[in-house]
């Protein structure tokens, strides 16, 4: 009926309606277009990431504990017995009491005195456990975390000190493992916590101030000793990881040092009370990756991320180079990193033309080589041949043209000598100073004109770019090649974490391992180039867009055979060789064994981080590892292990290491 009616209107009646429609809704307030920033959509992003991990943390908690097990047998077949069961089916039983000693970053730390922002803390985890307090109030938490720049210790009305017991290291965040598998298949043999020990330090500390500090080398030889006295006279298995490995050489010069520099223990100590060192995943010579850690605050992870998405972080959206400039601030005062710098100079590491690993290709890696025989020098040459050469002994090169050029084509200018000075962000960048800002414009366009650094040349790199901390650092650590071991100035304590400044104790019947994955690459070294950013950024980064296709360079880092973090030429060169046998740095013959680990992801992502993993923590959990571990604290020796176990080319890149032995 309204549409009848309504033909019958008026065209002037008709058009009134129209404007009082018009008018109404001219009435109707306007919704407001609201503008979508960058940063709800990183909120919105956060928070599906967020509930999407909660849902599944949630479901995994909630099915039967034995459905991840049934889903991958039925997709893999029946999984193998784990190492504790194995070995206990064998017969085997507790024996020697065991010692972990963990690496860098891995042992939780917690707080005992701290400033007002830190009030309900009080033995709260601030590192490891559950990060916690990281998100909820970041700058206190770095203002815990970091140490005195001119002592190495801790800052005015802050005490943080390391957690104890088995939990501190057990797992480094809810469900990342890290001794907790080895301690559970130890359980399964009948091992308890009196003849298990984790020999926790603060590992921000150099090795010598965790005993000023907290008198934690005198701790753990104490436990050690009541730990053999309890068990019968059985001496003690150890364990140490990654930074750890380090940690405990320098414990073996310090226990029988005489005091008050040492422990006293005198010079038959460890004969009487180590019957092995099973080193896992040691850098005996240090890593490369610390170069960049302490050169510009990044690795290939942070370098590959900011080449996903240049353009967010190069304009900083985010704050990204704030960040890095706090964590620079904070981690160069841990004297910890600086034990990780690579030691023996271009001697251990290649020079401009030349490195140990020259040839390496990836799919040309020998397998199963467990012979011990010095290779012919032959072969190498043609694995060289068939390999792109790449320069690994540039740690350092600026643009990839220095990276690949001939040697005699390198045009440096020398920065030694380089005029530091003052530039606008001596003003300008107060919130977050680091010793950058003191450079000035010359000091580092000087810098990156030298072109190419070396191993050798790194040691003054960091001196003229990190002068306070290299001054603090070199008071602890050394890096050189020792030519007279009886020289009484290696009786200082810089040099006992270092396997070429020092020697092994007198020990003959003790054994040393070194455990560590390998098949997975490895940063080696690196592609440099000018910051383009903010003139308050860390000056340097990595060139993410240098690449080789036809060798290891990707992202600008190169990269070598190894177990992610350590190269295998660090993890393995001093047990194949430097140690091998009686050599100046071995006087007594200690037995050394090569056992390497071929790495293999798991077969599913129920099966976590794998049972035949060779990354870094990882190895950890590898059943194989564990079973030597096991059969070794039951009193199995290296020889009854099956002696070395090699899959990489240590063998040939050890022989090519011109070093008097």
């Amino acid at each position: 009926m309204s549409l009848i009616r309504r033909k019958n209107v008026p065209e002037s009646s008709e058009a009134e309606i129209v404007d009082a429609e018009d008018d109404k809704k001219s009435k109707v307030p306007e919704r407001k277009n609201r503008q979508w920033s960058c940063l709800d959509t990183c909120c919105w992003m956060v928070g599906c990431i967020c509930v999407v991990w909660w849902l599944l943390l949630f479901s995994y908690n909630a099915m039967p504990a034995s459905f991840p097990q049934f889903v991958t047998e039925a997709i893999t077949g029946p999984l193998p017995d784990p190492p504790g069961v194995k070995v206990l089916k064998e017969g085997l039983k507790v024996k020697h009491p065991v010692v972990f000693v963990p690496g860098i970053v891995t042992a939780g730390l917690e707080l005992w005195e701290g400033k007002d922002c830190t009030d309900g803390l009080f033995r709260k985890r601030l590192w490891g456990g559950t990060f916690g307090e990281v998100y909820k109030r970041p700058l206190c938490w770095m203002e815990h975390m970091i140490l005195d720049n001119e002592t190495g210790l801790d800052p005015p009305g802050v005490r943080v000190r390391p957690v104890t017991g088995l939990v501190a290291a057990d797992y480094f965040a809810p469900g990342y493992f890290v001794w907790a598998v080895l301690i559970g298949n130890l359980a399964r043999l009948g091992y308890e916590e009196k003849n298990m020990y984790m020999a926790s330090y603060d590992w921000r500390l150099s090795f010598q101030n965790t005993e000023v500090r907290d008198q934690t080398l005198s701790r753990i030889k104490s436990n050690i000793e009541l730990m053999v006295a309890t068990s019968g006279g059985k001496k003690a298995v150890i364990i140490p990881h990654s930074m750890g490995v380090l940690y405990f050489l320098h414990f073996m010069k310090w226990v029988e040092a005489p005091a008050p520099m040492g422990g006293g223990g005198g010079p038959n100590w460890c004969a009487k009370h180590l019957k092995a060192v099973m080193n896992i995943g040691g850098p005996f010579l240090g890593v490369p990756k610390s170069v960049p850690g302490l050169f510009s605050a990044e690795v290939r992870d942070i370098a590959i991320i900011r080449a996903v998405a240049p353009g967010i972080l190069d304009k900083d959206l985010f704050r990204f180079h704030m960040m890095l400039q706090h964590v620079m601030k904070v981690t160069r005062t841990w004297d910890s990193t600086m034990s990780m710098i690579p030691k023996g100079g271009d001697t251990i590491w290649g020079g401009l033309d030349w490195s140990p690993e020259e040839g390496y290709s990836p799919g040309k890696r020998d397998q199963n080589n467990n012979g011990t025989e010095t290779p012919d020098n032959s072969e190498d040459e043609n694995l060289i041949s068939d390999a792109k050469h790449a320069h690994y002994g540039r740690i350092i090169s600026f643009g990839k043209e220095a990276a690949i050029a001939a040697a005699a084509e390198l045009k440096r200018i020398d920065f030694r000598d380089a005029v530091k000075g003052r530039n606008v962000a001596n003003s300008s960048c107060r919130d977050v100073w680091t010793e950058y800002h003191d450079m000035g414009f010359g000091g580092i366009n000087a810098v990156a004109e030298y072109k190419v650094y070396t191993a050798d040349e790194i040691l003054e790199l960091l001196q003229f770019v990190a002068p306070k901390m290299m001054a603090r650092g070199s008071a602890h650590f050394s890096y050189g090649i020792a030519e007279n071991l009886d020289d009484p100035k290696y009786d200082h304590y810089k040099y006992w974490s270092n396997p070429l400044e020092t020697k092994l104790p007198n020990a003959p019947d003790m054994e040393i391992f070194t455990l560590y994955g390998v098949g997975i690459p490895t940063e080696r070294a690196y592609v440099y180039g000018l910051t383009n950013s903010a003139e308050c950024a860390i000056p340097f980064q990595i060139d993410t867009s240098a690449h080789c296709a036809d060798s290891c360079l990707a992202g600008g880092v190169y990269t070598v055979d190894g177990d992610e973090t350590v190269p295998t030429l660090s993890a393995g060169y001093m047990c194949a060789k430097g140690w091998r046998g009686k050599t100046r740095f071995n006087p007594s013959g200690i037995k050394t064994y090569v056992r390497e680990y071929d790495h293999a992801p798991p077969a599913t992502l129920l099966e976590g981080r794998g049972t035949q993993s060779g990354a870094h923590v990882d190895i950890m959990g590898n059943f194989a590892l564990i079973e030597d571990v096991l059969r070794v604290a039951a009193g199995a020796t290296g020889e009854e292990l099956g002696g070395d176990q090699i899959y990489s080319d240590i063998l040939k890149w050890a022989d090519r290491i011109k070093l008097d032995l």
